[in-house]
């Protein structure tokens, strides 16, 4: 037993040295095969500028988005980790010297540098065996979570840009980016950048929120939109990447030529103005990320001290150009109200300093943003804030009061008391509510303190008005003296609505802006992301043009559908009062296309087009009138046939009874009811009013329905000499026939006229003959109007109507 014990012991030694033999033969390989300069194929002695040419072109060949080889993500991973080397010169160094990838590695420690690099040629980590590796990085502090995205990070996106890392356990090229993201955070989180990470095994809903279904994956966030990044994880490109996030002219660029009407910018823009003095010729980005924060409330512009267009500047503001210089303007612009310099600008010290005077003096109320910031809801009896609120108006006579009240509230500083001013024309509800809308033609000045967020404040108007004068200035003094001794003394409550936004950009602005960000962020998607990715993009596209052209089709193929004529059988097996109703049930539903009533003229050319050979089942509404008539008549006819103009088996026309005078008369002696007997010789029919007369033709089926004026008791000062006519008339009439006498009374009612009042009808004011139009059109619609048949229509033409009547 004692043997076998001690052969064991002999062998573990032997098995030792034979896996340490062939660990380090290994470990000589991995490091020989892994050279930068062969896989970017530069030789030692190049250049910069063509290690980043071969860099590009390499990068481009082999990017996994483009490249479909299944070994183009690790040949990728080779050349960023390449370029990452050779870019920066001290790496380069210490991999010429001593074989070195890693500037954290020492120099004296070959054994250390060559198991790094056999961890780093294999990606060999502790998740290999998924051992729960500590997060010296990725602290927890990084770690977002679903809701937590939501509820803090969304919003906070609007004030600073986010740079947020997908990672997973197995990720072993996650591992390989690791230390790049750990220089980039180091150097962009003090500058003001949010740092995110996502564990797309954890959060996986997170992930899929923000369309990251692999790792490693970079994504920008602004404004709550999302941007991946699609180059090699270099610094410098992190860098740009977040630079390119921010929107374009955050930071002017101020010269001796525009610094006047920069400063100047104030009023129009209702923000102080920020000028930075600095060396390099372009705003770096600390300067950008600090003006995206306060962006809402303060310009930005930016001096370049070693230009030659900004002597004159620096020579009026006197300013030190051997440290950077930051200089804050409000209403007066030849003086900076704040300076600050230091040679070691930091965020915290920027935004400290913009964050107390981000305000004007007196600001103009522009927005509800602006108003909650500089007039808070009251919190705690010492965080108390009074509004000075100025009402005025923005003409020229108004700028003596309102230049006063700047002097005033210069001359009054104290940290209680808000200035402001608003003009009463852009923000009429807030005024209306101070002022219980009484119309002010003086300014005014009312003192308020906001009590709620749902809008509840207490104010007091001062008495006496503002006019700018020493009086008015005592006054106010004096009531807000008295304010800060009693809270109590605002004794007027009330509900301020929200404000309007001035500034707000227009509908279709917002529409070309939103359009602009969706085409980017398709162009994006459709050069860089996958299917999966793109799904719901096209999706969208293809639903939106299916239901674009499916409906320009439907059209195309409807009109002419309506425009053939219908199959007469199914309707003559029908009754004729059917098939009015059937046209009214199908269309009388349907609103008005136009806000208008198209109605045509019945002349010569139009007459056989819109009766004579009018289509089966539509018909023609026309109304009869005069030339003295015709504008009296036209306007209240389009009035009461406006809500049956949606109807597409109707028409609307007039005729003129001036021009012919024959075809009425002509018309009524073809129906089958008055042909029987009629009393009216040709003279008395031609000198018949017939004005204010609406006929419903059918041309088809050549039937018209009659609708008469009626007297609706509107005019009294015509009773008694319509009465009369009526009495004489009734004369003449006596010698008809019981039964159309009796007929004629029976539907008095239905066709809205009676006929022993028809000459009492000419006495009728023009605006009321067509009162009762509206109901008779119901009833045309429902098909209970009796109906009046012809042999033929009549023609306009007065000698055809003549040889027609002779025969």
């Amino acid at each position: 037993m004692v043997k076998r014990g001690t052969r064991k012991h002999r062998i573990r030694p032997v098995l030792f040295a034979i896996f340490l033999v062939i660990l380090i033969g290994h470990l000589g390989e991995t490091t020989a095969e892994y050279d930068p300069y062969k896989i970017l194929g530069v030789s030692r002695s190049a250049s910069q500028a063509e290690i980043k040419k071969a860099y590009k072109n390499l990068a481009k060949e082999w990017h996994p988005d483009k490249n479909k080889d299944p070994a183009a993500e690790d040949m990728f991973i080779k050349i960023s980790k390449s370029y990452e080397i050779l870019s920066n010169e001290e790496r380069r160094s210490n991999f010429d010297r001593y074989g070195q990838m890693d500037e954290n590695q020492h120099t004296g420690h070959s054994q250390h540098h060559s198991y790094h690099g056999f961890h780093n040629s294999f990606f060999f980590d502790e998740s290999f065996f998924h051992f729960q590796r500590s997060r010296d990085f990725a602290d927890s502090k990084y770690l977002f979570h679903h809701a937590q995205f939501t509820s803090e990070v969304l919003p906070d996106s609007f004030k600073r840009p986010y740079l947020i890392k997908v990672t997973s356990e197995w990720c072993f090229a996650c591992v390989h980016i690791e230390p790049v993201w750990k220089e980039v955070v180091q150097e962009l989180e003090p500058l003001g950048v949010g740092i995110g990470i996502v564990d797309l095994g954890y959060e996986r809903r997170l992930a899929s929120h923000l369309g990251a279904h692999r790792a490693p994956s970079i994504i920008g966030l602004v404004k709550g939109r999302v941007t991946f990044f699609h180059q090699a994880v270099v610094r410098e490109h992190l860098r740009q990447f977040v630079e390119d996030l921010l929107p374009t002219k955050l930071v002017e660029k101020i010269t001796d030529d525009n610094y006047v009407s920069f400063l100047a910018g104030w009023q129009s823009e209702n923000k102080p103005s920020v000028i930075i003095f600095d060396q390099p010729p372009v705003a770096p980005l600390l300067y950008k990320l600090t003006a995206f924060s306060f962006r809402d409330f303060v310009r930005f512009g930016y001096v370049d001290q070693a230009g030659k267009h900004s002597t004159r500047l620096l020579k009026q503001f006197n300013v030190n150009t051997y440290a950077p210089t930051m200089m804050l303007f409000k209403e007066d612009t030849e003086k900076p109200v704040d300076i600050i310099q230091a040679r070691g600008m930091k965020r915290q010290i920027l935004d400290e300093f913009v964050s107390n005077n981000k305000f004007l003096q007196v600001p103009r109320l522009v927005n509800q943003q602006l108003f909650d910031e500089l007039c808070p809801v009251k919190q705690f009896h010492r965080r108390r804030k009074y509004c000075v609120l100025l009402i005025t108006g923005d003409n020229q006579d108004f700028s003596t009061g309102n230049k006063a009240f700047l002097d005033f509230a210069s001359a009054n500083k104290k940290e209680v008391l808000r200035f402001a001013y608003v003009y009463q024309h852009h923000q009429q509800p807030l005024c209306q509510a101070l002022l219980h809308n009484q119309a002010v033609l003086s300014p005014q000045v009312v003192i308020l303190e906001r009590r709620s967020q749902a809008g509840k404040a207490l104010y007091r108007s001062v008495s006496g008005g503002w006019n700018g004068s020493e009086e008015d200035k005592y006054r106010l003094h004096e009531q807000l003296e008295l304010l800060q001794k009693d809270p109590t003394y605002l004794s007027s409550d009330a509900t301020l609505p929200e404000l309007n936004n001035e500034m707000a950009p227009i509908f279709i602005i917002q529409w070309m802006n939103a359009a602009y960000d969706y085409i980017l962020q398709v162009y994006d998607d459709l050069l860089y992301s996958n299917w999966r990715e793109m799904m719901p993009i096209l999706s969208l596209i293809f639903s939106a043009l299916f239901i674009l052209f499916g409906t320009v089709i439907i059209q195309a193929f409807s009109e002419p559908g309506e425009s053939k004529p219908q199959k007469p059988k199914p309707k003559e097996q029908m009754p004729q009062s059917d098939d009015m109703a059937s046209s009214r049930a199908s269309t009388t539903s349907r609103p008005p296309r136009k806000d208008f009533v198209e109605v045509t003229e019945l002349t010569d050319v139009t007459y056989t087009s819109n009766l004579v050979k009018l289509r089966p089942g539509h018909i023609n509404i026309v109304l009869v009138l005069t030339n003295a008539s015709k504008t009296a008549l036209l306007r209240k006819f389009a009035k009461e046939v406006f809500s049956f103009s949606g109807t597409q088996t109707l028409h609307f026309s007039f005729l003129n009874a001036d021009k012919h005078r024959h075809w009425m008369p002509s018309l009524l002696r073809l129906t089958s009811d008055t042909m029987q007997g009629s009393g009216h010789s040709d003279e008395d029919e031609s000198t018949l009013d017939y004005s204010g007369h609406v006929l419903a033709l059918n041309g088809y089926k050549k039937y018209f329905c009659l609708f008469k004026p009626v007297f609706t008791g509107d005019d009294p000062d015509s009773s008694f000499e319509a009465s009369a006519e009526s009495r004489r008339k009734s004369r003449s009439r006596s010698s008809s026939s019981s039964s159309s006498h009796s007929r004629s009374r029976s539907h008095s009612r239905e066709d809205g006229a009676v006929p022993t009042r028809s000459k009492r009808a000419m006495s009728i004011e023009v605006h009321h003959k067509l009162d009762r139009l509206g109901l008779w059109m119901e009833r045309l619609m429902e098909g209970t109007l009796p109906r009046l048949w012809v042999p033929v229509w009549p023609s306009l033409n007065e000698s055809t109507i003549n040889s027609s009547t002779e025969s």
